[in-house]
């Protein structure tokens, strides 16, 4: 039996749509996913993006599991860069008590990771070439660094923190997270309060992580399963399930490393078709790396209006070359070549296009040639 297949849904806007659009698109597709069959369902977390819908997680995991019945949901990830341990219980501790035993706790760094990036970019004078290892592709890295030091990004980053605050180092945060949800959350002194809702919630608990920094460490220090994000840094993919291994030691709740790992896909009955569909997305993805945020998603003939040069294909090529996209056969085939090299225990799989039943039909299609619906017991 393959590996379990996830989706990663972003709720992304169209050009020509509006939010609740997008929302009611998302509700929709995570019904679908369930019939399909399909593991886990995550939502991300993004902030002051115009072609994203999903910015508050529980929020919009509320939504879906009223409308299913027993796929997981989680979060993609809850962003612990701006929000305190507290919230971020009190917020799944409240799904828990609606939907017992759904949820998945994704947890990333945010703020933490960008400083990180600003320090990795300055270290590495020698630029990482291109590399093709055991049929995949690992492309050069992209640098966030001029993004991260943007006007914009300071802007955006000063509106998601109360002034004056710090983000707490990961392990902190993770300390009372887990604290809280043990429960009662004590002080050493006698003193102890209890989060209601989120103590003795029924959550597991991920990291995930972009590279072989800090959050693979930790994932893999304290026995937690790690999520590697091939589509977004395909470049560190490898990096990162290294250091979550190596880093790995057996916890209560896992006896040996978990991994998952994403991917930008888009099926459709023949390659050619696909390919005509996948046509907006460099478009898209120039939006994101101008650091303007992720625009509503263009239409194929806006795609094919604009006027591309060698400056923009550099900065998209990393994210185009490795999405995979096709015909169920090729990229199933595509998919298993990056669970072979990334040794994934699960697959977690992310789809834009213009047209929604164009997306809906991309994971019908890949569900199907992935050997889904399984029997539920073999879930």
């Amino acid at each position: 039996m393959p590996v379990p297949l996830s989706i990663l849904d972003l709720a992304p806007l169209v050009a020509g749509g509006d939010v609740g659009d997008a929302l009611r698109r998302t509700l929709d597709l995570a019904r679908r996913a369930e019939q399909f069959g399909y593991h886990r369902y995550w939502v991300a977390e993004h902030h002051f993006t115009p072609g994203v819908a999903s910015a508050q997680p529980a929020l919009l995991l509320g939504q879906i599991a009223a409308v299913t019945d027993h796929i997981r949901l989680g979060s993609g990830a809850v962003q612990t860069g701006h929000q305190t341990a507290l919230s971020i219980v009190e917020q799944f501790g409240l799904l828990d008590a609606l939907y017992p035993g759904r949820f998945d706790l994704g947890l990333g760094r945010s703020g933490q990771a960008k400083k990180e990036a600003l320090r990795e970019t300055a270290k590495h004078a020698v630029p990482q070439e291109e590399q093709v290892v055991d049929g995949l592709l690992i492309p050069k890295p992209f640098s966030w660094a001029p993004i991260f030091a943007s006007k914009r990004t300071a802007l955006a980053s000063s509106l998601l923190q109360q002034p004056g605050a710090e983000s707490l180092p990961l392990d902190e945060i993770l300390d009372q997270i887990f604290a809280l949800l043990a429960g009662p959350y004590t002080d050493g002194e006698g003193n102890e309060v209890t989060a209601i809702p989120g103590a003795g919630a029924d959550l597991e608990v991920w990291l995930l992580g972009s590279s072989g920094g800090e959050s693979a460490r930790t994932a893999g220090a304290r026995g937690l399963p790690f999520a590697a994000n091939y589509h977004v840094a395909p470049a560190k993919v490898l990096e990162a399930a290294q250091a979550y291994r190596a880093s790995f030691v057996p916890s209560s709740s896992l006896a040996k490393p978990h991994l998952m790992v994403s991917a930008d896909v888009l099926v459709a009955e023949d390659d050619a078709t696909a390919q005509r569909l996948a046509v907006p997305f460099a478009l898209w993805v120039r939006s994101i790396r101008t650091g303007l945020g992720a625009v509503p998603f263009p239409s194929i003939e806006q795609a094919e209006g604009y006027a591309w040069s060698s400056a923009d294909d550099d900065l998209v090529a990393d994210r185009v070359s490795t999405r995979f996209v096709g015909s169920p056969a090729t990229v199933a085939e595509q998919l298993r070549t990056l669970q072979r090299v990334t040794g994934a225990d699960e697959l977690l799989v992310t789809t834009i296009a213009y047209h929604h039943p164009d997306r809906v039909r991309s994971y019908e299609l890949l569900a199907k040639e992935w050997g889904y619906p399984f029997p539920v017991d073999q879930r």
